[in-house]
């Protein structure tokens, strides 16, 4: 088993272990990938200011997001396919927020229902929903989402028209059965 000890590499990890069609899904963005490397420079400037000689004996990383109490500021936000990276897909990864006391929110890409996804256990769980021409359709994605018990819609409105992700043009990528 790789021993992982940072984030940066996952995504060395992911390189050697993932079809490179799979892995250049996950890795790369839309157009010229701007968005993509400009949410990387945003998040290398965010910086934690060291706070010397205080007591640091008990700790609380606890907070609430929209009432619900979560053991950390961190939230998994919504991926899709993932059942591309492994079989498990959305069912672990919700387990895993579940197991962490944080929030998972359900990609509309899924590659599990909300249904199944809800059937893991228990666990504070978002849906994010694109908002698409048929109404009806977005209608009954909420409707099951809340039946489920998805606390949340997390709205996404910026993707009238999907991106051009040029390595998936590259790649031919095509949501086979034996990927998703």
């Amino acid at each position: 088993m790789d021993l992982i000890t940072n984030v940066n590499e996952y995504e060395a990890i992911a390189k050697q272990k993932l079809p490179k069609m799979v892995y250049d899904y996950f890795v790369s963005g839309a157009e010229d990938q701007w968005t993509l490397q400009e949410n990387r420079n945003a998040f290398s400037r965010i910086l934690f200011r060291p706070r010397i000689l205080r007591d640091v004996s008990k700790i609380d990383l606890t907070t609430t997001v929209l009432g619900f109490n979560i053991s950390m500021p961190i939230m998994i936000a919504p991926t899709a396919m993932q059942k591309m990276a492994h079989p498990e897909g959305e069912y672990a990864t919700a387990r895993a927020a579940s197991a962490a006391g944080t929030i998972m929110t359900l990609s509309s890409w899924a590659t599990s229902s909300v249904e199944e996804v809800a059937s893991t256990g228990p666990g504070v769980r978002f849906f994010q929903l694109y908002v698409i021409k048929d109404r009806n359709v977005v209608a009954q994605l909420v409707k099951r989402a809340e039946s489920a018990g998805f606390k949340a819609i997390a709205l996404t409105v910026d993707t009238p028209i999907l991106g051009r992700r040029e390595a998936d043009i590259k790649n031919r990528f095509t949501c086979h059965r034996t990927l998703c």
